[in-house]
């Protein structure tokens, strides 16, 4: 997935006599690599947010719609994510520190290396079990100035037929190697119906003459590094800040497979009123994901 993507790579920007870059200058993309003086100083950091809803009526359908994800995406299965994360982008993992809570949820943190290590260093395990009262799941990884983080978080309300399952993931890394080579893993590593991507760049670098640097690599926008197959399935908007290095991309799925919402029930032992019905309250709760905002109720 993503063979064609552009990766993000160190070039040279122009800065005039304010200190600041021009929306020209970001967009150029030069070849030739920065020489700095000293570390790269820069914080790169992407914000991954992912939804997935599914139609369970019945509180039992809704109980065993959020133990059903609880299993799929436990602490186990989101460290080896991050793992494959940390290796794209070709760092190092230092160590994890990941937990699976009562009733439901996880989260992980990996502290990783931005340069690979020269003599590996075992990653240290620091997973711990809480009390029952926790909720959600959590994984940390811990890399040298740079880490790695996911935290999910399964949903439903007796009220309302539609559960939700939400996924944060954060990827900060200092110095050369950037998050951004990560997305096309995180995408294809979750069913999402909804994708909210930031990305941001902080800081600033001097090359070898004293002259700041406030990006080091050419970024117009988020879907650059996503692969077109997988942004054909969605409807996509940008708000970017170009001046301040901050890229916003929200993604919404376009086509909705009703059999693949439903929680043990075939979608034939609905009558088509039904299934309209479903299928519209589906859409009207992403719409509201989406929008950030109670639009029909």
């Amino acid at each position: 997935m993503g063979e064609n993507l552009p990766q993000a790579t160190t070039c040279p920007l122009e800065i005039d006599q304010g200190g600041y870059f021009s929306v020209k200058d970001v967009m150029l993309g030069l070849a030739k690599q920065l020489k700095l003086y000293g570390f790269n100083n820069l914080t790169k950091t992407l914000s991954f947010n992912i939804y997935d809803v599914c139609y369970a009526k019945s509180e039992r359908e809704q109980k065993d719609y959020i133990a059903y994800i609880d299993e799929q995406y436990n602490s186990e299965r989101l460290t080896n994510i991050l793992c494959e994360v940390t290796n794209i982008i070709g760092a190092d993992v230092i160590s994890i520190s990941k937990h699976d809570y009562d009733p439901q949820g996880a989260s992980v943190n990996v502290l990783i290396a931005e340069e690979r290590i020269v003599e590996r260093i075992e990653p240290k395990d620091e997973t711990e079990s809480l009390g029952e009262k926790k909720a959600g799941k959590s994984v940390n990884f811990h890399l040298d100035k740079s880490h790695v983080t996911v935290h999910t978080f399964p949903e439903h309300h007796p009220n309302n037929s539609i559960s939700t399952f939400r996924v944060d993931i954060d990827v900060s890394t200092c110095g050369e190697i950037s998050p951004l080579n990560a997305l096309g893993h995180l995408i294809s590593s979750f069913d999402s119906d909804i994708i909210t991507i930031d990305y941001r760049v902080r800081g600033f670098t001097r090359d070898v003459d004293g002259r700041k640097y406030f990006i080091d690599h050419d970024i117009t926008s988020v879907q650059n590094y996503i692969d077109q197959k997988t942004l054909d399935k969605y409807d996509a908007i940008d708000v970017n800040v170009y001046q301040s290095n901050i890229f916003h991309t929200k993604m919404l799925i376009k086509e909705i497979e009703l059999q693949h919402y439903l929680f043990n029930k075939d979608v034939y032992e609905l009558p088509p009123k039904q299934r309209l019905q479903i299928t519209d309250s589906l859409r009207q709760e992403m719409i509201e994901i989406f929008s950030g905002a109670n639009i029909y109720c």
